[in-house]
């Protein structure tokens, strides 16, 4: 018991005696990377990044410019079956090409012509040169001359039916002109003046 007493004095001292950190060294130095503010040009968006930036399309754009009236290439029926559910064929016209008196008169004279085999007056009617049949082959005849000198191979047994049925209300009409039956005939009219005041109205295609 007496040794306890004269240790317990010395081990207090001890215990006393250890340095204390000072104070600035109580909490230990973080080991993160300081932190930086972005300078403004490190802020800014990259250039072609930005959400409304569109990459310009290289699809090439539909040609939307009407065709040209006239041309050979050839419509269906259907393409214009809203012009059709219209009204007749000269309410079509008119709204479509124009006076529907040229193309009733050059109609009538057509099927006139055929019906009395008058090669002449048929002849007379086309715009030349003239797209016809032959055979089954398509070419043009350059003048009236030879479109009478091969007006038999044109004007065959089944075209000068088709034309003698034909009713000139149920024609097809479309931009491009007046079609006969499954577009055997064609007629249509060309502007005589800039502002198209005038047509001259004539068969461009002929022929099965």
């Amino acid at each position: 018991m007496r040794l306890i007493k004269i240790l317990l004095p010395t081990l207090m001292l001890a215990a006393c005696s250890q340095p204390t950190p000072p104070a600035n060294e109580a909490a230990a130095p973080s080991t993160s990377p300081p932190t930086t503010t972005p300078t403004a040009a490190e802020d800014a968006p990259q250039a072609g990044l930005s959400p409304d930036a569109v990459e310009p399309s290289t699809a090439a754009t539909p040609d939307t410019a009407p065709p040209v009236a006239g041309t050979d290439s050839a419509a269906t029926p259907a393409a214009d079956a809203s012009a059709e559910a219209e009204g007749g064929a000269r309410e079509r016209i008119t709204k479509l090409l124009g006076d529907a008196a040229p193309y009733e008169s050059v109609f009538n004279e057509l099927q006139h012509g055929v019906a009395a085999g008058d090669r002449a007056a048929v002849a007379g009617l086309m715009r030349y040169p003239v797209r016809v049949t032959i055979g089954g082959k398509n070419q043009k005849v350059a003048d009236a001359a030879a479109f009478q000198r091969d007006y038999d191979k044109i004007v065959t047994p089944a075209l000068a039916k088709l034309i003698a049925e034909q009713k000139f209300d149920t024609l097809f009409v479309n931009w491009q002109g007046v079609m006969l039956g499954q577009g055997e005939v064609w007629i249509n009219g060309t502007c005589l003046d800039k502002e198209c005041t005038k047509s001259d109205v004539k068969v461009n295609n002929i022929g099965q």
